[in-house]
């Protein structure tokens, strides 16, 4: 599973990280890193929840069939 980030929509709020900090890596300023996360094996639950949780929807996420769900 993938997370395509819209780094432009992003407001640096964090819930996506209090949420899954192993997940979600921030910069200095607190904005998500990478604008395409591989999601770690065992903790997509945890993306989903911590991408759900996004008051910006910066979060699409792509499952391993392809299918993408989320985001704008």
């Amino acid at each position: 599973m993938k997370l395509k980030v819209n780094w432009e929509k992003c407001q640096g709020n964090a819930r996506c990280w209090s949420t899954a900090p192993h997940v979600f890596k921030l910069d200095d300023e607190g904005y998500i890193e990478h604008h395409d996360i591989e999601v770690p094996e065992g903790a997509e639950d945890d993306a989903r929840r911590g991408a759900g949780l996004c008051p910006e929807r910066v979060f699409t996420v792509i499952e391993e069939s392809g299918k993408e769900l989320g985001g704008e």
